[in-house]
């Protein structure tokens, strides 16, 4: 029974390319090219990301768009190690502003782009004291926006730095869970006297708890509040019957890391008589028989959801991808089984064994778009959290990684290189037949002479 076919659990673990994200552009960049003595190729950067830096202080709010384009771009494509040595403070700050100057002077896409190349940043820096100082900075003006909900456009790419910076810059469980709060309460705030009730759309809700499960996925100690996980239980349950499919997977996978992280198991005791527990106790077994039956409910709700049929207007493709995604669900709730998947990087194989790695691997994957593979072959940080090393992680001082474009100018059987290889080649064998012509000339006057 925990035996499925590659094929289907590749397609329903593993989230499609994001081909429209915005950080799936190929880099802009000057190419210089020189070759003396061993052919080296080098790309430089810096004056590029410098040009956009110094652009970030425009006032035409165009001119900052298209900076920020290039330096997503140059983030995700690359690690920028060099240019973060010497600008990192003022990338940050630059980005923080605006994010800051809010709707009355940034844009929707400018805040977006800002808010992706925060966490890009965060990224290439990986664990240590310039992401903790990264979460420390943006944390407040993340919170600000997000719970003002002034314009619920914009709010998505926060989301995703919000995530990501606490992934990378959080120092423990308490800022973890703050941040968590935080992406619930966007879509499930707590009501008073001066709060609305707006009905989120159906892309928020799918941002926010593929957000909030990626942070879930890194928690180990949560705090036990019964009635809270109750309620997130049965809102991430009420999902499941939503029209929306993108949505119905978020809560899926949600649930799925719910379950795998033994929430429910937490609030389980000693078998005792009930003469026997202290308040506390009997409480806390009433949590836990609730949970029990909340937990049951899903698992109808999953197996439904794994054999349902298609409607009118229906693609194939997603609703296999559906019933494949809730087969696994199914499998884990009912017999423990993780699915097991393989994912090539480059001619290296990452392994994914547990709900928990797969929501982090297709969060990251979806936020870094075409810089994925890059970012899993050079990025130190993310090799870690997968527990994924290259064969070739460390390359001499002199040796780097050749494009197509220049194996075909140097590596190709009509390059300078292999020309003068071929040449001199054939010069020893010409030698070489020369000598061995000489030897036998000498045996043969030898021979006459007797």
């Amino acid at each position: 029974m925990g035996k499925r076919n590659s094929q289907r659990k590749n397609a329903a673990m593993l989230d499609s390319d994001d081909d429209s994200s915005v950080s799936s552009s190929s880099s802009s960049r000057t190419d210089h090219v020189s070759v003396s003595g061993k052919e080296e190729v080098h790309f430089d950067q810096d004056a590029l990301l410098d040009q956009a830096l110094d652009a970030l202080d425009e006032k035409r709010g165009t001119t900052r768009e298209r900076a920020l384009s290039l330096i997503v771009r140059a983030f995700s494509s690359n690690m920028q190690h060099q240019f973060v040595d010497k600008k990192f403070a003022t990338l940050l700050h630059q980005c923080l502003a605006s994010i800051k100057k809010g709707s009355k002077k940034a844009s929707a896409k400018e805040i977006a782009l800002a808010s992706h190349a925060i966490g890009l940043l965060t990224l290439t820096v990986g664990c240590g004291d310039n992401a903790c100082e990264i979460f420390k900075e943006s944390f407040h003006p993340l919170d600000e926006f997000l719970t003002s909900k002034s314009d619920l456009t914009k709010v998505p790419s926060l989301l995703e730095c919000l995530a990501i910076i606490t992934f990378v810059g959080g120092n423990d469980q308490e800022e973890t869970e703050r941040s968590m709060d935080i992406l619930w309460q966007v879509i499930h705030p707590r009501l008073g006297s001066n709060v609305v009730a707006v009905k989120p759309s159906a892309p928020l809700i799918t941002a926010v708890v593929s957000a909030w499960s990626f942070l879930l996925s890194t928690t180990s100690e949560l705090k036990l509040n019964s009635k809270n996980w109750q309620n997130s239980i049965s809102y991430l349950s009420s999902l499941l019957d939503k029209e929306d499919r993108p949505v119905r997977i978020a809560a899926g996978k949600a649930l799925a890391v719910i379950f795998e992280i033994g929430i429910i198991e937490k609030f389980s005791g000693d078998s005792k008589g009930a003469r026997d527990m202290t308040q506390e106790e009997i409480n806390r077994q009433e949590s836990y028989t609730h949970l029990q039956g909340l937990k049951g409910k899903v698992i109808n709700q999953v197996k439904n959801l794994s054999v349902e049929a298609g409607g009118k207007g229906c693609a194939k493709k997603d609703l296999n991808s559906q019933r494949n995604l809730f087969r696994d669900i199914v499998e884990f709730f009912e017999y423990g089984y993780s699915s097991e998947i393989s994912m090539k990087i480059g001619g290296d194989s990452l392994q994914i064994s547990s709900w928990s790695q797969m929501i982090q691997l297709n969060f990251l994957k979806h936020f870094l778009g075409g810089g994925f593979i890059k970012h899993m072959q050079e990025n130190e940080f993310l090799q870690d959290v997968f527990n994924f090393t290259p064969k070739r992680r460390y390359l001499d001082n002199n040796e780097r990684r050749m494009s197509s474009g220049e194996k075909r100018m140097f590596k190709s059987p009509n390059s300078v290189q292999n020309k003068a290889r071929t040449q001199l080649l054939n010069k020893q064998r010409l030698l070489s037949e020369g000598r061995n012509l000489g030897h036998y000339a000498a045996n043969m006057v030898d021979d006459e002479a007797f």
